[in-house]
């Protein structure tokens, strides 16, 4: 394997890393963001009124989106599989 090859697949994992992970984290910060701003303008400091909605969210999400992250990171596997194929 040359050096542009494993600039491929270091790239192409990035990308699988932000497809799998990025829908969760987002949902993660939008529920963070709603809880924050409902924090500000209520006067309301509680500490677990931002862990446990936060929690569920990202619990749903996964979820929801467990099918395409599962499809995203068993193309990409199927693809490294081929590409040690092609090596080998």
């Amino acid at each position: 394997m040359n050096e542009v090859a494993v600039l491929e697949v270091a790239r192409e994992a990035f990308v699988v890393i932000l497809k799998t992970a990025g829908p969760i984290l987002f949902i993660g910060l939008a529920i963070g963001l709603f809880i924050a701003m409902f924090q500000a303008l209520t006067s309301l400091q509680e500490i677990t009124l931002v862990f446990v909605p936060k929690i569920i969210g990202i619990f749903f999400a996964i979820l929801l989106f467990m099918p395409f992250m599962m499809r995203v990171i068993i193309e990409f596997g199927e693809a490294m599989i081929g590409r040690i194929v092609q090596l080998g």
